[in-house]
This record gives C-alpha cells, structure tokens and sequence, in this order.
C-alpha cells in the first residue's frame, strides 16, 4: 500500500473509532457553522456544507441535530468561529501540523503551546512545515455493490491519483484541486462517500522504534483531544506494527 493511503486507512479506521465519542459530531458541527456563515444554509447551493452533511451521516449523525447545527448556524447571534493552524516538531523530529476551529484564539494557541511544552516539543512559525506536507483530497467509500475492476477504472479516468480497495473501502487520493471535481463526479453517480476532506500527508516520514513512536502518537492524542482542535497530521512513520495497535 502506498505510504499516503496506508496514512489515510489509518485516519478512516481511527476515525471509526472516534465516531464513537461526541468530538466527532462537534468537529462536523464545527464545520456546519462555518459552511453556513461562508455560503448559506443551502446546502444545494452551498458545496461545503453539503461536504459537511454527507460526513455527518457517514459518522451516523441523527437528521435532528444536524437540522439543528444548521439552524443555529443560521442566527444571526451565533458565536463567529475561526480556522487557524499550527506547526511544530516533537521528539524524535516527528512534525505536526494542527487544524483548529475555534471562538476564541488566544484560548486555542495557549493549549496548544502547553502541550507543546509539556512534551518537550516546539511550536513553530506557520509555513515552516509546508515542505514536508502535501494538501490532498481524501475520499472513503464504502465497496457496497461497486465492481473494484470497474470502479477504479473510472474514478482514475476522473482525476483519482490513487484507488485502493481494503476491508470493504475505497480510499481515493486525488490532487487538491481536483477536490471539487471528484465531488461531483460521485455524486452523478449517486455515490456518497462516508467520508470526504482535505487531508495534509507527508511527503516522506520519519521513522522511530516503537516505544518512542507509541509516545508521539500519545502527543498526537493529547492534541486530538482539545475541544478546538479538528485534525492533526504527522510524519511518523506508520509500521504494520503500529498500524495493527491503532486500529484495536
């Protein structure tokens, strides 16, 4: 498997777990308000919120709350919320680059400096790691009734820079600007995915034995479970071994 979708696999099995827990409907709630402040609460008119919506029934969102998010979204009272991103290394030069949505900055860059600091890491200056990251189109679709031979054959056609068929998924990679593109080119076909983002992947990864990689990924948790934080994206290297811990 190719090192951006062994990456990516991760992310979508680790993201099953986390659909589990509410920081998976606040994340998408997070993103709801922001789609609807940005373009309205049309979804048809509105393509990240309706990007939104299709995540939020891939993490089996009820309809009601996601009526509600929209609709709070909608007043004209509701709390503005930033997009804001941070860059940094912790042990072993693993580096991070952290997405996070929140109402109030200055709360969010402090937690994020104290985790920092607290795990012996450094916070750096923003686009100091854009060397080292590639902004990729994510999308996880469910086989269902799909032919792999047949599907793959045209989602490439499409734009896909890669097509990869593991327990009853399709992961498609395509460059970020083909992002829009192949939206559209699933829904035509009427295919929703359970999961379409942006998604940073490492251009090469930095590999560490296991009871220091185990570390970075406990680093990389502590940051996950900060309330304004949305995504988090490293270049450690994801051995069989550890891919095979992450997905119990």
């Amino acid at each position: 498997m190719s090192g951006h979708n062994k990456w990516s696999t991760i992310k979508r099995k680790k993201g099953a777990i986390d659909a589990k827990r509410s920081k998976a409907f606040s994340k998408i709630i997070k993103e709801m308000t922001v789609a609807v402040k940005e373009g309205g609460p049309d979804p048809d008119s509105n393509p990240r919120l309706r990007l939104a919506i299709s995540n939020a029934k891939g993490v089996n969102m009820p309809k009601e709350n996601i009526s509600r998010a929209i609709s709070k979204a909608s007043d004209k009272d509701a709390a503005a919320l930033s997009e804001v991103t941070y860059e940094g290394y912790v042990p072993g030069g693993v580096a991070l680059f952290i997405e996070a949505t929140t109402d109030n900055i200055q709360r969010t860059v402090s937690n994020v400096r104290s985790i920092f600091n607290k795990y012996n890491g450094s916070l750096g200056t923003n686009g100091s790691l854009a060397f080292i990251f590639d902004r990729k189109g994510i999308f996880t679709v469910p086989q269902g009734n799909l032919v792999e031979d047949d599907f793959v054959m045209e989602i490439i056609d499409a734009g896909a820079e890669d097509v990869v068929l593991e327990d009853g998924f399709f992961t498609i990679t395509t460059a970020m600007e083909d992002f829009g593109t192949m939206m559209k080119k699933l829904e035509k076909n009427k295919i929703e995915p359970e999961n379409a983002e942006l998604q940073r992947i490492p251009k090469t990864t930095t590999k560490l034995d296991k009871e220091t990689a185990q570390k970075i990924l406990r680093i990389v948790e502590m940051f996950e479970e900060d309330d304004d934080v949305t995504n988090v994206f490293h270049n450690l290297e994801l051995t069989d071994e550890l891919m095979a811990e992450m997905s119990m």
